[in-house]
């Protein structure tokens, strides 16, 4: 929150812009109603403080082979011969 560069009352933001990656312009309008004074500011990234670590790097481990179901046996042979 911003406040107003003439009465100091807080400012609310109403709008904002990107104009590059690392500033966007933004436009504030005072609360205090005897003022209404409408300005616009700057906010830019000066320094990073702390940066993500790197990605890990993950070891791909070969899926385990699924043993399919032996069924055949289980209930006896359809394909029996009998004489």
């Amino acid at each position: 929150m911003m406040h107003c560069p003439y009465c100091k009352s807080p400012a609310h933001a109403k709008s904002s812009r990107y104009m590059s990656e690392q500033v966007k312009e933004r436009y504030h309008q005072c609360t205090n109603l005897d003022c209404s004074c409408t300005f616009k500011t700057n906010e830019s990234i000066t320094k990073v403080i702390t940066s993500p670590p790197p990605p890990e790097t993950v070891e791909e481990v070969a899926p385990i082979p699924v043993k399919e179901r032996q069924t055949l046996g289980r209930y006896g042979s359809s394909f029996r011969i009998t004489h």
